[in-house]
């Protein structure tokens, strides 16, 4: 890797940080988010927000990392496409598959897949993470939007940024939750105590999570959940915080429970907007099987 730093000129005074850098580095703001996200820029030796309003004079120090190697190959895996034109894809992810290739799966992944079915997406995430907006964990099924070209991609990044996109799941949690609805305020960072895990932390992010009871049964409750932010696993570890772990959740939950493939949880529901028509839509998936089946046997 490759540090560099930058002073902020005098007409990017009171820019926003990510647009500035975008202007002084010649990448994308989602790319300059992206970085700021995983702490490669810092501003006068700090971390910073998108949203920062630069001061004439910062010094902004960056890392320049080096190319994967991971060379990524085109499968031909079904895809259960729910939308498709030639800006946007919208799909519905199986349980158990990755999203993106790492060093331990470059193989079988929502990538691998998506480089199979079309020839053009975004490179804005790189080579190992073409036209991947956000992304959901491997034992998590339901609905992405993929970008297939850079404009839609800024566009629909921007809108998770901004929170102007709707993102709603269906969650199998332990436990009888006795309030109707509630919000879950509590910042996530990484676990202190184990670095595979994330955790509420005092010096975490800033994370939200709004849930609401759909169904109680015994031991367990069904209920929906709407994303305000996107941090790593933070439904599961907001859920574990309150204590009602969400069922089958392997990393957060309680061991040895309910029979299936991984935790119970659904990205049910995706809106945004267009990035080109400006059309506002909306998609939605069942339940997979085998957490219907494991609701109807909750249910006798």
């Amino acid at each position: 890797m490759t540090q560099n730093t930058i002073i902020i000129p005098e007409k990017l005074n009171r820019e926003r940080l990510d647009k500035a850098l975008a202007e002084l580095l010649d990448i994308t703001r989602s790319a300059v988010q992206t970085l700021l996200k995983d702490d490669a820029i810092l501003v006068n030796g700090e971390t910073s927000k998108p949203n920062y309003k630069c001061q004439t004079g910062d010094e902004i120090t960056y890392v320049v990392r080096e190319a994967e190697e991971i060379d990524v190959l085109a499968e031909d895996i079904p895809l259960d496409i729910y939308y498709e034109d030639a800006d946007v894809l919208v799909v519905n992810k199986p349980q158990g598959m990755v999203v993106h290739p790492s060093a331990g799966h470059t193989t079988g992944t929502l990538v691998n897949a998506l480089l199979f079915h079309c020839k053009d997406l975004s490179g804005i995430n790189g080579k190992i993470r073409p036209g991947i907006v956000h992304r959901i964990d491997k034992d998590t099924s339901g609905l992405l939007m993929v970008a297939k070209n850079d404009k839609a991609h800024e566009s629909l990044a921007e809108q998770l940024y901004d929170k102007t996109s709707d993102r709603e799941y269906i969650a199998l949690v332990h436990g009888v939750i006795k309030h109707q609805k509630g919000t879950i305020d509590a910042p996530i960072g990484r676990s202190k105590e184990d670095r595979q895990k994330m955790g509420v932390i005092n010096e975490g992010k800033e994370s939200r999570t709004h849930f609401e009871v759909l169904e109680r049964y015994k031991g367990y409750t069904l209920i929906k959940c709407r994303l305000e932010t996107g941090r790593t696993h933070q439904i599961r570890v907001h859920l574990k915080y309150i204590g009602h772990p969400l069922a089958g959740d392997p990393k957060y939950g309680v061991k040895n429970t309910l029979v299936g493939e991984g935790q119970f949880l659904h990205a049910a529901e995706l809106g945004f907007t267009h990035p080109t028509t400006g059309e506002r839509m909306h998609f939605e998936a069942p339940l997979p099987p085998i957490f219907q089946q494991v609701l109807e046997t909750l249910e006798k």
